[in-house]
């Protein structure tokens, strides 16, 4: 693993120092989690954002609708 240097606040440093009696492993292992955690929620917030532009658009496209509806029915008949 590569090592990165950061900055942290007195509050924050407290937190990793303590880190071992939430079952943590070591700081390293909170950091660590942690960005992961925040990669998984950005990641989350930018599909919802992508999912909520598909309902605009499909809500305003009657054709669209109608090729859905058409598609749905199709698929029920299978």
């Amino acid at each position: 693993m590569k090592e990165q240097t950061f900055e942290l606040d007195e509050s924050q440093i407290k937190f990793l120092q303590s880190c071992q009696k939430y079952g943590f492993k070591d700081a390293n292992e909170v950091v660590r989690i942690a960005i992961k955690r925040l990669e998984l929620a950005l990641e989350a917030e930018r599909l919802e954002e992508s999912a909520d532009l598909y309902a605009e658009i499909y809500k305003e496209d009657t054709d669209l609708q109608e090729l859905t509806e058409l598609g749905l029915e199709e698929w029920l008949k299978l």
